[in-house]
């Protein structure tokens, strides 16, 4: 099998050899081959890559499995080796063969090369050719050195030069066919000329780069954008080919401009005005043409002035919106400098290093709060123009509402407001935020929104209303309310169970008196917060025997577990089917089970075992068992014999409800060709169990199969993730199940319904839901009228704004003025926040660039168990301790292991009084932490960059 690719492999072995870095197709690995060659190739790279690559084909050439060639392709895709890729595809390996004679070049001036680059200045203009990861560790190594003064043991100039080999040696590995002359430019553009000159002794000060420069940077953006027309980020409402004017020549930023709908040229008058604006209009409309319309013509007016900010609430509206943005401007004027900078991007550019060399830089806030409390963003003037997607999260401590703040601050301090103050433009698809009852409450609160976002002006459709409508349409609204699910033999015996378990956890402790929550029904979100605060009570209990008090505490979080997951399958059997419930409940005992359970465990996992036989014969009832099933099986039945090109999103509430959902559609002979996909969150800690969390590719996965113009997929079951941000292909069909909430979430989830008479449906057993839902539509009509009175009476708007600005700023000086309580000295002990074993003292912890907490204590390591880290992001990270389940650090290589705790892992014990307290997060400590001194560690260096997890 295969022997065709097994034989081109080996032929063309030596192209694979100089590009691939084994450690970066882990993945690929860890699912193909036997763990004990994994371990035996990541060795061997550490000595050589090259032959850690060659033990690597060896093994692959052995293969037997189906599918492993694709899923070789579909790695290197993911981690950026599409050189390589695509020579493999097509067993074209010219390309590659071009640029040996730069290989060979480099390598020879290589140990005068790497002395002559700054490689800081470098990466900005070099990530068109180097992998994400290379990135991450090229800066990792320099920030590093950068973190220590030159008396520690390692001074600045060694880490300039240990990152400039790394650059060098990443550069001679990329599978780039432009990456030399991306390099060349580079040079040029960062004036290191020493460095160009032994490339190109002819080139040196040349004012010929001016055309190579723009060839080139046209050449970096084509390397990372993705061919596919219909790919994820494609808005369902883009311009097609009829709607634009001719593309113009590169650096013309004046010629071709995008001819924008009529409704959309409306929206963004006020913004070209100059007014600082919220744009509210439906979504599908078209508002991120709207943004980059007004980047277009901010960078026009505005010239070398011009920095823009785009900013996303999600990674994953991040990421659709960073290819938007970098598409269009590769069309439009490929010479518009765009780099993106999310939160899930760990040692990568400094703030001020992608602000020197950037036009546009999209964000997720938190970044620039980051950037801004570290110094790296001085101020907002930095900055030209802000546009801030779904600009409704402007409230409370919401990261965009702590970058107003500051620029409130910056407008209204006495001999400030001359200061240039970049333009706010907020994008939502409703203004109704907050409680009201009335108009007067809705105008206040959206009066409050504006105040925030400092905006002057509301822009909405009024005068192209028809237009508007013409592209969007509405969706029809209906409801279902269906009769409630009779109890059941299965559900009396869950409560059973779940009373017993409450017994045993009484006899232990008296967990009544550890919260006040009453009326908590099983099978209810109430019982879930009930579990949730005794838990929260259990992390600070204070026993006067420590030994005891570790083994209630550990006794009562089992407890409690166990009845958070059976109040789960409760709720799971009340919407879904009861085998669903149980395979829920079998999948978490099999996972205590598989952990090495305790005594309370293992008398817990064999309670369950003796009901499960009868559990399982009464699941075995058929599909209409429920009669949401029954009503949603009837509804989509209906729906797809009318119109075979039907698309639905089914939203849910929860990720375990959504895979039950998708198992009951594929095992429905009637249903089963609707072929389900899923779309849910990312999930912060990974988990076998039924629910787990999404990564960006596997959701990108789910959104083409769902769009696919062959119809694999006529139907998506999806979460709140989908409801905000991303753009998800046209659908005629969106169904609420059991899924209401506020006047924006009811806006976005309908609006996910795009195609001219399309429907939105909310299916319940509950009256009041209903009801909330009906009321969601009332308010919705109040929000619309408050605008309107808002828009008719300019003044009396702005006259409130500024009493709202007014306002909070004395709230916010006030804030200032409270002296903050001074941290206590002495010594603490963290405590396990489940079991109460003892982690550490603080009197070994230690802060590294104030955002890492180190434990000095070797003998740390010995107080837990280490398993491999389930995600390991970079070379830094190692694996991860567990004590009793929770995870409590990782480990990062610095120049020996070092444990990175987190703080809500733990409890924090006065080693006097012996009070407890549990913090979230490490601002919040009110002790003192030493900071991190290398002096500290005796040992011999090695680079960690060099270091491999094995």
């Amino acid at each position: 099998m295969y022997e065709v690719e097994k034989s081109n492999l080996k032929r063309c072995s030596e192209y694979v050899v100089q590009v691939l870095q084994p450690s970066y197709v882990r993945n690929f690995m860890t699912a193909y081959l036997d763990r004990e060659i994994v371990e035996r190739i990541l060795s061997e790279e550490t000595r050589s890559v090259t032959s850690a690559v060659q033990v690597f084909l060896d093994q692959v050439c052995l293969l037997e499995e189906e599918g492993w060639f694709q899923a070789l392709l579909d790695t290197l895709q993911a981690e950026g080796y599409n050189g390589l890729c695509e020579a493999l595809e097509k067993w074209d390996f010219e390309a590659l063969e071009n640029t040996r004679p730069h290989r060979v070049l480099l390598d020879r001036i290589e140990p005068s090369f790497t002395k002559k680059i700054r490689p800081n200045e470098l990466l900005g203009h070099l990530r068109g050719c180097l992998l994400p990861r290379e990135c991450e560790e090229i800066q990792a190594v320099k920030s590093f050195f950068r973190s220590y003064s030159v008396k520690t043991l390692i001074n600045s100039q060694k880490g300039q030069i240990a990152a400039a080999e790394r650059l060098t040696e990443c550069l001679k590995r990329s599978d780039k066919h432009n990456w030399f002359k991306l390099l060349k430019t580079a040079l040029y553009d960062c004036e290191q000329h020493a460095a160009l000159e032994l490339l190109d002794p002819d080139t040196g000060h040349d004012e010929e780069m001016d055309t190579e420069t723009m060839t080139t940077i046209s050449f970096q953006y084509r390397e990372e954008c993705d061919d596919d027309d219909e790919g994820l980020l494609k808005s369902g409402n883009d311009m097609t080919p009829s709607e634009t004017l001719s593309i113009p020549a590169a650096g013309d930023r004046s010629g071709g401009e995008k001819k924008l709908r009529h409704y959309q040229r409306e929206l963004a008058d006020p913004v070209f005005q100059g007014h600082n604006t919220i744009i509210c209009a439906p979504t599908g409309c078209g508002k991120t043409v709207v943004a980059l319309e007004i980047c277009e013509q901010h960078l026009q007016a505005k010239g070398k002035e011009a920095k823009i900010v785009f900013m996303a609430t999600k990674v994953d509206v991040f990421d659709q919106q960073y290819k938007l943005f970098k598409d269009h401007f590769l069309q439009k004027d490929p010479d518009v400098r765009i780099e993106g900078f999310c939160g899930n991007q760990e040692d990568t550019l400094s703030m001020t290093v992608i602000m020197e060399n950037n036009d546009i830089i999209i964000l997720t806030p938190q970044i620039l709060v980051n950037a801004m409390t570290q110094g790296e963003v001085p101020c907002l003037s930095c900055f030209s123009l802000l546009i801030l997607d779904e600009c409704h999260n402007t409230t409370g401590k919401h990261p965009y509402n702590m970058i107003m703040r500051s620029y409130l601050d910056a407008k209204l301090d006495s001999g400030q407001n001359q200061r240039r103050l970049p333009q706010i433009v907020g994008l939502t698809a409703s203004v109704g935020i907050g409680s009201f009852k009335n108009q007067s409450e809705a105008e206040d609160n959206i009066c409050q929104l504006c105040g925030n976002l400092d905006a002057r002006v509301i822009s909405t459709v009024q005068t192209h209303i028809d237009d508007l409508r013409h592209y969007v349409h509405t969706p029809e609204k209906d409801f279902y309310l269906v009769p409630k699910r009779q109890a059941n033999p299965f559900t009396r015996i869950i409560y059973d169970i779940m009373a017993k378990i409450e017994g045993l956890a009484k006899r232990v402790y008296n967990i009544e008196s550890l919260s006040s929550i009453e009326n908590r029904d099983y099978g209810s979100q109430k019982y879930e917060q009930w579990i949730v605060d005794v838990q929260k009570k259990c992390r600070v209990l204070h026993l006067k025997d420590q030994q005891e008090e570790s083994r209630v505490c550990r006794a009562l979080f089992n407890y409690t577990e166990h009845l958070r997951k059976y109040n789960d399958a409760l709720i799971i059997n009340e919407d879904a089917r009861t085998k669903d419930a149980l395979e829920y409940l079998s999948a978490f005992i099999e996972q205590v089970k598989n952990a090495g359970h305790d005594d309370t465990e293992r008398q817990l996992t064999t309670y369950f075992e003796g009901y499960q036989g009868l559990l399982r014969n009464l699941s075995t009832g058929g599909q209409k068992e429920n009669p949401k099933l029954a009503e949603l099986q009837f509804i989509l039945e209906e729906q797809y014999r009318h119109n075979e090109e039907t698309k639905s999103v089914l939203f849910v509430r929860t990720r375990a409800l959504a895979d039950a959902l998708r198992k009951w559609i594929e095992e429905s002979d009637s249903l089963k060709f609707l072929k389900p996909g899923v779309l849910i969150g990312r999930g912060r800690k990974s988990s076998q169990l039924t629910g787990s969390g999404m990564t960006l590719t596997s959701k990108k996965g789910v959104l083409d199969s769902f769009k696919n113009l062959d119809n694999q997929s006529k139907i998506l079951i999806a979460t709140s993730v989908a409801d905000e941000g991303i753009d998800i292909p046209q659908c005629n069909l969106v169904l609420m199940y059991e899924y209401v909430g506020n006047v924006v979430k009811m806006v976005q989830v309908r609006g996910r319904g795009r195609a001219q008479g399309s429907k939105c449906l909310l299916i319940s057993d509950k009256k009041e839901m209903i009801d909330k839902e009906k009321h969601n539509m009332e308010k919705e009509k109040i929000v619309e009228k408050a605008v309107k009175n808002l828009q008719a009476a300019p003044e009396d708007m702005l006259q409130k704004i500024d009493i709202f600005q007014r306002r909070d700023k004395i709230f916010r000086d006030m804030e200032k003025c409270i002296v903050e309580r001074p941290r206590t000295e002495g010594n603490y002990e963290l405590l396990c926040s489940k079991c109460k074993k003892h982690g550490c003292f603080t009197e070994d912890i230690r802060k590294l660039q104030e955002c890492h907490h180190i434990v000095m204590d070797r003998g740390f390591f010995t107080r837990a168990k280490t398993e491999p880290h389930p995600k390991p992001k970079g070379v830094c990270v190692h694996g991860v301790l567990f004590t009793c389940d929770v995870v409590l650090i990782v480990v990062v290589y610095y120049p020996q292991d070092l444990p990175v705790i987190k703080i809500d892992s733990f409890v924090v014990k006065n080693c006097v009084t012996g009070q407890q307290r549990y913090y979230r997060k490490w601002k919040e400590v009110d002790f003192t932490i030493k900071t991190f001194d290398l002096s500290e560690i005796v040992t011999n260096w090695i680079p960690y960059t060099l270091r491999r997890p094995m």
